[in-house]
């Protein structure tokens, strides 16, 4: 199905034999061939059950199936949500006794304005920001000595998105499917759900880079509520034997130009990634439909996420299709919380920052009770957070910003918070820690690579080992970083 051999000078596959000679029946004819023989085809690539991966993957008994992503893009403040510091309570309006190297001018200590509740057995505290998510605090695991590189959203964003924050690189979520494939054979492995436009940097964030084309996350605006407008052209507009003749002339012209491209420059991998995108989106036009189809679920269910409340909404189908989606196999769905950078708050943090946790509170616990529901949650990764933090002190006002405001926060790549859930993670566990006043991780430090190691271990993949050779060298979404967080493991 995909085709890292075909990029890498490997055997040709099945789908390049066919392109190269000219023969076949036409796209319908080859997905029906690739359909039916589908088993043996994971025998040969994938993994178990698994549709296009490498056949050496996974390298060990995988914890998870799939991963959805909750992004809070623009940087949620950790310590209004889920890492309380009472010694900033009382340094509140002065000076900290520590060094601060913030990316603008700051000031005195803001103290958090929410209040914190300890949850569950565990006692984990969160704010009330949170109440819903609180409620699982005994099936969440507090990674709270999170650090990233530099202060700024865009490397910010492609740092934990893509694993570097210089070079366009694969997204996390196309190596997950470039090296595990996908569970389903008729819908994108790697999904994006991000409302009305893209987030800061764009669609870099879930670009394949030098992989194959075929595993670049597939962008879709939740904001729609019609499954057309949702997934454009879904439902085809021509007769089924009027495609069949469409299709057959596009195979036939991309046969032409494979064998032109083979006999003077050599392979296409871009002609080959989009005659697989070619396929992917005839078949979606079987299945897609029926996934993106929220009216099927039952009364409780969508009062569970709150899809007929105006404030949960939006946010309750995103958790709701990434549910649906998981539950059909696809590998990896990212959650933006929308366009921009909707978290950057640097005034009104206070009314701002809660605005959207009620919009995405009640949705994020909705989908942990109905993945725990249907036992799904066992084997799905959730993670959520930001592209990093904000710092312990006031945002100073400057010119142009915050409109003479000292009620904000500013950028804070030292020291985060990000929690994860199900997937083989502990649940009511806190690993690492901020200094006390929440600037700086000082314990279980861990960077994005260790994040991202950790991940990929947790789906079974050693990330020392999944590598793809580009440029004349063997590149890894950790690149030469990254240790696994073992202590987080169930």
């Amino acid at each position: 199905m995909f085709a890292p051999a075909f990029a890498t000078g490997a055997p040709l596959s099945r789908r390049q034999m066919l392109v190269r000679a000219g023969t076949g029946l036409g796209m319908v004819g080859l997905a029906a061939t690739l359909a039916q023989d589908a088993p043996a085809f994971v025998r040969e690539r994938g993994g178990a059950g698994a549709v296009g991966g490498l056949g050496s993957l996974p390298h060990h008994p995988p914890k998870a199936k799939a991963v959805i992503h909750l992004f809070m893009n623009g940087g949620l403040s950790h310590v209004d949500s889920f890492d309380p510091k009472p010694e900033l309570t009382k340094y509140d309006g002065k000076s900290l006794p520590i060094e601060l190297r913030t990316e603008r001018k700051t000031g005195a200590a803001f103290a958090s304005q929410y209040k914190f509740t300890q949850y569950g057995e565990s006692g984990l505290p969160v704010s009330e920001m949170f109440p819903h998510v609180g409620a699982h605090a005994d099936d969440l695991c507090l990674l709270r000595g999170m650090h990233a590189d530099v202060p700024n959203h865009e490397p910010s964003l492609m740092l934990m998105n893509t694993g570097d924050g210089r070079l366009a690189r694969p997204a996390f979520g196309s190596w997950l499917t470039y090296g595990l494939g996908s569970e389903n054979h008729n819908l994108p492995g790697y999904i994006v759900l991000c409302p009305n436009g893209y987030p800061t940097a764009g669609a870099a964030n879930w670009r394949s880079g030098f992989l194959p084309g075929v595993h670049a996350g597939t962008h879709v605006n939740p904001r729609h509520t019609e499954v057309e407008k949702l997934v454009e052209h879904v439902r085809p507009r021509l007769a089924p034997r009027e495609q069949e003749a469409q299709l057959d002339l596009l195979r036939a012209m991309n046969a032409e130009h494979a064998a032109r491209a083979a006999a003077t420059a050599g392979a296409d991998a871009k002609l080959e990634a989009r005659i697989q995108s070619f396929e992917t989106a005839y078949r979606m036009q079987g299945d897609a439909a029926e996934a993106f189809d929220l009216s099927k679920e039952p009364k409780e269910v969508r009062e569970l996420y709150g899809l007929d409340e105006k404030e949960t909404a939006l946010h309750g189908r995103m958790c709701l299709l990434a549910r649906r989606l998981v539950e059909r196999g696809v590998r990896c769905v990212q959650l933006y919380h929308g366009q921009g950078q909707p978290w950057d708050h640097h005034d009104d943090i206070v009314p701002r920052h809660m605005e959207l946790a009620k919009q995405c509170d009640k949705p994020h616990a909705a989908l942990l009770t109905d993945l725990k529901r249907l036992g799904l949650l066992d084997e799905t990764l959730v993670m959520c957070g930001g592209e990093f933090g904000r710092t312990p002190v006031v945002e100073l006002p400057t010119p142009g910003s915050n409109a003479g405001k000292v009620n904000g926060r500013d950028h804070n790549h030292h020291g985060f918070t990000v929690w994860m859930a199900g997937g083989g993670v502990k649940g009511g566990h806190v690993h690492g820690a901020t200094d006390e006043f929440g600037f700086a991780a000082v314990e279980g430090r861990t960077h994005v690579h260790d994040l991202h190691a950790t991940m990929l271990h947790l789906m079974g993949v050693d990330h020392e080992r999944l590598t793809y050779r580009h440029a004349g060298r063997d590149f890894r979404l950790t690149d030469v970083h990254g240790h696994v967080v073992t202590d987080i493991l169930a």
